[in-house]
């Protein structure tokens, strides 16, 4: 999907969903990581972690309109956890649903058990060569997109690594925010779509806060649908 390139930061004094313990043989760096996963507030290393590429996919009941089952558990786990950080959002896991189908269909309908694409979801390089991208430089050192030069959209939700790195959550408590994996991804575009006080029960605000994928109202129609 392109339609991440046309991201936009929200300002943050903006306004305010659709249906669908440790043993005790544990060493140090063993406890950290168990507190890590156990901690809302820790903050999360933000970094995409390199995985070998014959794992399997998860073997999960496909959900409703045939999506993958291990998104579906990433976007409710991300509507749960958007309820008890943001009541006000009002997120419903089906408006994430409707972000992850436009933008990458799911991670290609084929994520392991944790929730990570079997193939890492890239968009084009955004070096002006495809007509109606955005040209944007360089901002992570390729640490997040693998480039040098230009950046490039990542992960299911297809993000920018500068708004990646402005809005990285946690979704699976392991201590990082990858951009690849499902559950972190996740609960980052809720978080994104939230931004700045936004409520999704309102539905002029649910389109204004769609539009910061992308800036078209046929964008917002097909992840509505």
């Amino acid at each position: 999907a392109t339609a991440a390139v046309e991201h936009d930061l929200p300002d943050i004094d903006q306004e305010a969903a659709p249906e669908f313990a440790a043993a005790p043989q544990a060493d140090i760096a063993e406890v950290a990581h168990m507190e890590a996963r156990q901690s809302a507030s820790a903050a999360p290393v933000v970094k995409t972690v390199a995985l070998p590429d014959d794992r399997a996919a998860a073997d999960l009941p496909a959900g409703p309109l045939g999506i993958p089952g291990i998104a579906v558990a990433a976007y409710q786990s991300a509507e749960e956890q958007l309820a008890v950080e943001n009541p006000h959002c009002g997120m419903n896991w089906s408006l994430l649903a409707g972000i992850g189908r436009v933008e990458s269909t799911h991670a290609y309908g084929k994520a392991d058990a944790e929730g990570n694409p079997i193939k890492a979801v890239y968009g084009p390089v955004l070096d002006g060569s495809l007509y109606g991208n955005n040209v944007i430089h360089d901002s992570d050192g390729g640490a997040l997109d693998g480039l040098a030069g230009y950046d490039r959209a990542i992960g299911p939700m297809q993000f920018l690594p500068e708004t990646w790195q402005r809005y990285a959550a946690d979704g699976n408590a392991d201590g990082i925010a990858d951009p690849q994996n499902l559950f972190d991804a996740a609960l980052t575009a809720g978080r994104y779509l939230c931004d700045g006080g936004l409520n999704m029960r309102d539905l002029s605000q649910q389109s204004k806060a769609i539009l910061r994928y992308n800036n078209s109202m046929a964008y917002v129609a097909n992840v509505m649908a």
